[in-house]
């Protein structure tokens, strides 16, 4: 059934997780193989197990362990097979020790140097030895502490998750210890170690060390050696763990490769996304675009099967908008020269009349700075000729009242909308004094500090609810003049044409732009009624894509619950 299936886990949320997890459920419950009733029982098994440890404490070679306590009927989590046995995981260990913390250099060890193992060298299922800090020269290593071929390690110090989680080592590098978070257990000859880690590592071991581990941190815990050598641990006979083993590590070798198929796959899927969105916006004409459009979308069941593929199809229909593409041209429409022309009359009326200063005029946009060609009816400007930018006012800290009028921060600003969780304030009363920089219902505000993260751009509309504010510095106020719509602006905003051209320097070391470089972009204006109507078809082709979304994460979560009740009824 397992094996049946594997494409319903391996395509699901979390599917390949699952299936590991799964089949270390099956494995520790006796599921995986079948047992053989000629092999040793593992009652007698413990019997060698307890005879080894007491010919050790005879020897010296071992201190006598602590009695460990019954193992109540409570603490079985599930039947076991015949010839299987529940035992503490005590009872088969000799002996567990922990490392040292000495005050080591941050960086992993050179070459010919001692180095102390991070915990993270024991934390994701296999070994991984380059996880450690070297070792200072003027402190001598403990070589009791050194990590040998096939020790059993453990944290003991890790987050909720990752403590207690195991390995097994294969060959040690010489000159690494263990620290004092890191558990080294003596299995008993006895017994197989690669089982005994799948035990340790399966969800019921998990239950059992989030239940008695200590902490107050929700993030960091820790697990005694106590508590570890408490887990009630299931044993087979020593054959069959043998064949347990063997059976594991060909299905997780599977895993292995359904998750490297699934790598391989988004990569070359969003190659394939990459490439054929950008046939679209690649397109010189609407007629072209048209047909290149007719040819991509015979694919989009394909292609778009996937959260970040809508998102780049978002990003393509953005730039096709702020490019003319998407909606077709009017010739009635007034051109933008003839706006552009009113509003330089208009400018000229002001400054004769003492209302405005003369501004410094801007360049005019060479033919290396237009990227493609114009639309009838667009015109190419540059920023600061449409659109008036203004910093907000240096605000000293010390003027900050628990109580008054908010001040607009970059780390206020999200995508699309001001978050006020940590809001700073100025006396009600000083407020009055900095009118100029009082913010209104629509204006357009941008993070000049950090404008770029990873999950996009930082800018925001102002709503009435963020009302009354004050522009802090490092935050532009970006106010469209009358030939340009506030929303055509902001789709300009988001689209490649500003994300992917303005260059953040670096300012106190952070990325920072100024309203100069903001200003002197060149930007392609259409006629004011054709922004109306490349927004209109924007927001709709937007609603698409959020329903696109919808399905996509109800069909995802039909996905998940199906493979949540495939492992259920495979481990039942």
């Amino acid at each position: 059934m397992l094996l049946s299936n594997l494409d319903v886990l391996a395509t699901a949320p979390g599917g390949v997780a699952k299936l590991r997890e799964l089949i270390l459920t099956l494995a520790v419950q006796g599921k995986l193989v079948p047992q053989d009733p000629a092999d040793e029982p593992a009652g007698v098994l413990l019997q060698k197990i307890r005879a080894e440890k007491d010919r050790l404490i005879a020897e010296g070679r071992i201190k006598r362990d602590k009695p460990l306590a019954e193992i109540a009927e409570e603490e079985k989590p599930f039947e076991l097979p015949q010839g299987w046995e529940w035992a503490r995981l005590g009872a088969v260990v000799n002996a567990s020790e922990a490392g040292w913390s000495p005050t080591c250099i941050g960086s992993p060890r050179r070459p010919g140097h001692w180095g102390v193992l991070k915990v993270s060298a024991v934390s994701w299922g296999r070994f991984d030895p380059t996880a450690n800090k070297e070792l200072p020269s003027e402190l001598a290593p403990k070589p009791e502490c050194e990590v040998k071929d096939g020790d059993f390690l453990l944290s003991r110090a890790n987050t909720a998750e990752l403590v207690a989680r195991s390995v097994v080592v294969g060959v040690a590098e010489p000159q690494l210890m263990l620290s004092d978070k890191i558990i080294r257990l003596a299995v008993s000859s006895q017994m197989s170690r690669a089982f005994l880690n799948m035990v340790n590592n399966a969800s019921y071991s998990r239950k059992h060390y989030a239940a008695n581990a200590s902490g107050t941190s929700s993030s960091m815990k820790n697990v005694s050696r106590e508590v570890v050598l408490a887990l009630p641990a299931p044993l087979p006979p020593l054959s069959e763990q043998s064949r347990i083993v063997t059976r594991v590590e060909a299905l997780m070798r599977l895993c292995d490769a359904l998750e490297a198929k699934g790598q391989l796959e988004a990569t070359e899927h969003a190659q394939l996304v990459s490439t054929l969105l950008g046939t679209l916006t690649a397109s010189a004409t609407p007629e072209e675009l048209a047909d290149n459009w007719q040819r991509v979308a015979q694919h989009f069941d394909l292609l778009l099967d996937r959260p970040e593929a809508i998102d780049t199809l978002e990003q393509t229909l953005l730039q096709l908008a702020v490019r003319g593409l998407l909606v077709p041209q009017d010739p009635t429409d007034e051109p933008a020269s003839a706006l552009l022309q009113k509003i330089r009359a208009e400018k000229d009326r002001l400054i004769a009349t003492g209302q405005i200063k003369r501004d410094k005029p801007l360049p005019p946009i060479t033919d290396e700075e237009e990227p493609f060609e114009l639309p009838v009816g667009w015109e190419w400007v540059r920023v600061g000729d449409v659109v008036e930018l203004l910093n907000g006012y240096a605000f000293k800290s010390e003027w900050f009242k628990p109580a008054g009028v908010r001040l607009l921060r970059n780390v206020n600003i999200s995508h699309g909308h001001v978050d006020w969780s940590a809001p700073v304030m100025l006396d009600a009363v000083a407020a009055q004094s900095y009118e100029q920089f009082a913010l209104h219902v629509g204006n357009i505000v941008l993070s000049l500090d950090r404008p770029i993260i990873s999950t996009g751009l930082k800018y925001a509309v102002i709503r009435e609810s963020d009302l009354p504010c004050l522009l802090l510095q490092r935050v532009a106020r970006l106010t469209a003049s009358a030939c340009l719509s506030p929303e055509f602006l902001q789709l300009w905003l988001q689209s490649d044409l500003f994300v992917g051209t303005i260059d953040p320097g670096r300012s106190n070391g952070v990325p920072h732009i100024s309203t100069k470089q903001v200003a002197g972009l060149a930007f392609a204006l259409p006629p004011l009624a054709e922004q109306s109507r490349i927004v209109t078809r924007v927001t709709a082709l937007r609603r698409l894509c959020a329903d696109l979304r919808q399905r996509l994460a109800e069909r995802q979560s039909v996905q998940v619950r199906l493979a949540d009740a495939l492992v259920a009824s495979v481990a039942r």
